[in-house]
């Protein structure tokens, strides 16, 4: 019976793992418990998990950073992820609260609320593929579904074994980039995300130097001039920034724009676990395809 319910698990993420799109597991069990959460990382794989928070921070923008998996109606707004709204959280009860890093000075002040624990990702030194493996069935571990972890592994990664596959024949590098301003940009490269996701579908980034713990760098469109390669650009543009760009003769004359040749995609979380993975490989594939 375990293994039945283990396969039609696994069936089913495979299904949400092949449409972006589509709208998150969603299981409410009774006795599970009730999580909180300010990280937007966490509150994605646990949705993937079939396991939603009972409340995250900043839901809205979620949505426009995160995009997929959908957050449901029923989770609460907490407010600005770095000043939530404790008296809202109190009144929730949740059995735990979970943070990353990022957020570890409220520990003091949610500790009065319910028990924390602090999840990293991203470690400095590490893969980063086995670090999103570790992180999914620890989250796992923390709704009481182990089995919930490994489905979501194995299904995340047939997803991308069978995106490779699809992938139309190029050497063309590629080079990632998300805007910061009109002239600057976050280019990711080592230790990152998407770094994770080129590797595990046979793709070659053309960001070579040095980069932070999340995994990219800061530079100028003058600096990504000299580069050989196609270009990628992760949404959300901050506001006005595209306006400015259609006026900019730097950024008109980069080689991709040139040639209009330039990949949009929409917004994946850079810093996200298991499901911003798929979910970048979806994409990406999909305007490969579109634009060879």
């Amino acid at each position: 019976m375990l293994r039945v319910r283990h396969l039609a698990r696994l069936a089913a993420l495979t299904l949400l793992l092949a449409t972006p799109f589509a709208a998150p597991l969603a299981q409410e069990e009774a006795g599970e418990p009730r999580l909180a959460s300010l990280d937007w990382t966490l509150a994605e794989t646990l949705v993937a998990l079939g396991h939603p928070p009972v409340a995250l921070g900043q839901v809205a923008a979620y949505h426009a950073w995160v995009g997929e998996p959908a957050l449901p109606e029923s989770v609460i707004d907490l407010g600005l992820r770095s000043q939530p709204n404790l008296e809202r959280l109190a009144a929730l009860a949740p059995e735990r609260i979970l943070i990353s890093p990022m957020f570890a000075n409220l520990t003091p002040r949610l500790e009065r609320i319910a028990p924390v624990s602090e999840l990293t990702l991203y470690a400095p030194g590490e893969a980063t593929w086995p670090q999103l493996l570790a992180l999914t069935r620890e989250l796992a571990g923390r709704v009481e579904d182990p089995a919930a972890g490994e489905a979501l592994i194995e299904a995340s990664e047939a997803r991308l074994a069978e995106l490779r596959e699809r992938l139309p024949e190029t050497g063309e590098p590629l080079l990632i980039v998300q805007f910061m301003d009109a002239r600057h940009v976050r280019v990711f490269g080592a230790n990152g995300l998407y770094q994770a996701v080129l590797e595990r579908l046979g793709l070659e980034n053309a960001w070579t130097r040095p980069t932070n713990a999340w995994g990219f760098s800061l530079a100028s469109l003058e600096e990504l001039a000299a580069i050989e390669a196609r270009l990628v650009v992760v949404e959300p543009y901050p506001r006005g920034v595209e306006a400015r760009l259609a006026d900019s003769g730097l950024w008109q004359h980069q080689p991709s724009v040139a040639a209009d040749r330039v990949i949009t995609l929409a917004p994946v979380w850079s810093f996200g676990a298991l499901p911003s993975a798929t979910r970048f490989a979806e994409l990406l594939v999909g305007a490969l395809e579109a634009q060879p």
